[in-house]
């Protein structure tokens, strides 16, 4: 019974980078992380959407994640990656500039937002900050940085 009370109590992360800054996804939420490849602009689609790919035969949207926390955009180079999730029965990649690792994350490390965070848009995206002993890691909800009408109405 202990070991199940242990595996509720910690999270794997995928850490990736953006800029200079480190954030985490959960595992859980991660189907594969792949190469940045050749990205297809679709025209009019929100300036976070870069485009589309054909991931083994599935046309899969790409979100710039740079883009879509109000950051400046940087060419693709080769340790950019996009990081696979499913959202509502479709395949959706985010494109980040690398990811470097996956961790265990205990619960008891992971603390809520800043007010003073909380209260800038950017923030809806956000789970909590992640405490590693190599510093602080922001932890991304995939699911939320797809919330929002701009997004609904670029997969319909």
């Amino acid at each position: 019974m202990k070991g199940m009370d242990s595996a509720r109590s910690t999270l794997q992360v995928v850490i990736f980078n953006l800029g200079n800054e480190r954030y985490g996804v959960e595992t859980s939420q991660v189907k594969e992380i792949i190469r940045a490849e050749e990205i297809t602009a679709i025209p009019n689609a929100p300036e976070f959407i870069e485009g589309v790919i054909n991931l083994r035969g599935q046309i899969t949207t790409i979100v710039n994640l740079r883009k879509r926390f109000g950051m400046e955009p940087k060419p693709i180079d080769n340790d950019t990656r996009i990081i696979v999730f499913e959202h509502n029965g479709s395949t959706v990649g985010m494109m980040v500039d690398t990811v470097t690792e996956v961790k265990y994350l205990s619960k008891e490390n992971i603390e809520e937002l800043p007010n003073l965070i909380t209260a800038r848009s950017e923030s809806k995206f956000l789970r909590g900050i992640g405490k590693l002993p190599d510093g602080l890691l922001i932890l991304v909800d995939l699911d939320k940085v797809l919330h929002g009408e701009e997004y609904e109405l670029s997969v319909s």
